[in-house]
């Protein structure tokens, strides 16, 4: 199938096959990318990676011109000077390196962030405390483009947190080389009134690993779509997610994990709890398992609890094999309300059954919350799903 050229991370632009238009993308793995926005119309909901998202309220989002992100964002970083390094312009050191933009929100990001904010772990170092950056909406519309890059035999933590107020598309381009232990948090606590395109991707090298956590807790439209190549033998990644959807909310992720080197091992588990009308989530999980890839072992899924009626959880997951030579590979997608058994075990133990479906809800997305490896983090994720139940109850 005929798919977009990859431009070079010079700044080069690729193309898009005007005859590929007529061509259907089958799979996750033939999506087209190019760096020019162009190369991607404005999306109608009948695309493949659309059609499960409101696209009428995104155009504040897909404008094509520039913008001055101070206005728009607050972003601040906090780290060692060490770990921070410039990068300006599209052909700065390491940017363009993994990433590739599959839509026209990237592709935009791309074009109009022109300087990027590099973070670098040492190699051979360990960072003692997480590596942190607040990313604040002001109203305003912004574009920006990070880089995460963890040199051979490193250890870090790196948490991006969103709030506030914003109509705002992000690239996250993520590395990990030869033996480093990246954990990558993306926290998003924004106002009813956001909208947030993210779209974070990762190179995993030999022996390395990855783990990637997306917490989802606010905002009008928010988009998260991770996408990992596991490349190096031996390579690793967690990709995990939580999310809790209001009334009103429409919060997804479209996951991709592509096996590629030899022996790697995948997991992936996002979970949602949705409550109110007009609630919804969406999850598409794709698992490729490459040629090259002997010996992979692979697993996906995703688990959404149903709390109100008019809620409601959309769950696709994928699988892909190109060799037969491997450990394992499964995935699973389960979407439903409480369990009856559960609440009356509870309740015959003289909990009440408001207080029953907190530990219930709690227990189910706790798990999830406890993949941050951050306890402050942890304990904020436990006290806003509290706190979006008490709204739910008082509702």
């Amino acid at each position: 199938m005929t798919t977009a050229t990859q431009a070079p991370a010079t700044g080069a632009k690729g193309h898009i096959d005007p005859a590929a238009a007529f061509v259907p993308v089958q799979t996750r793995s033939e999506r087209a990318t190019s760096f020019d926005p162009d190369d991607f119309g404005m999306p109608t909901g009948r695309e493949v990676n659309w059609k499960h998202t409101p696209v009428d309220r995104l155009r504040s989002v897909l404008v094509d011109e520039p913008v001055d992100v101070d206005d728009a964002l607050w972003i601040d970083v906090t780290a060692p000077a060490i770990y921070r390094l410039a990068s300006q312009g599209h052909d700065a050191a390491v940017r363009g390196e993994v990433f590739r933009p599959e839509d026209l929100p990237s592709a935009l990001a791309w074009k109009h962030a022109e300087n990027a904010r590099h973070i670098r772990i040492p190699a051979d170092e360990t960072a003692d405390e997480p590596i942190r950056i607040d990313i604040s909406g002001r109203g305003g519309h912004a574009f920006s483009h990070i880089v995460v890059e963890a040199m051979p035999h490193s250890r870090a933590t790196v948490l991006l947190y969103h709030d506030g107020s914003a109509q705002y598309a992000q690239n996250v381009e993520i590395i990990a080389r030869d033996g480093s232990a990246l954990t990558v948090v993306t926290v998003q606590r924004w106002d009813d009134d956001a909208v947030h395109l993210a779209s974070h991707q990762a190179r995993v090298d030999r022996d390395a690993s990855l783990t990637h956590v997306v917490v989802s807790l606010g905002g009008g439209v928010v988009r998260v779509n991770p996408s990992v190549t596991l490349s190096g033998s031996g390579s690793s990644a967690k990709l995990y997610g939580l999310s809790f959807a209001d009334a009103g909310q429409h919060l997804e992720s479209q996951v991709y994990l592509h096996h590629e080197g030899p022996h790697t091992v995948g997991d992936v588990l996002y979970k949602g709890a949705l409550q109110g009308a007009s609630a919804r989530s969406v999850w598409i999980g794709d698992v490729l398992i490459g040629s090259d890839a002997v010996g992979t072992d692979s697993y996906e899924a995703n688990r959404n609890l149903v709390l109100t009626d008019g809620a409601r959880a959309e769950s696709i997951p994928n699988l892909e094999i190109e060799t037969g030579d491997i450990l394992g590979a499964g995935h699973a997608s389960a979407t439903g309300r409480f369990d009856d058994e559960q609440l009356f075990y509870l309740q015959a133990r003289g909990i009440t059954e408001s207080e029953a479906r907190r530990l219930v809800v709690l227990g189910f997305l706790g798990e999830i919350a406890q993949k941050t490896g951050i306890p402050a983090l942890e304990q904020e994720i436990v006290a806003a799903i509290e706190a979006e139940l008490a709204l739910g109850e008082g509702a």
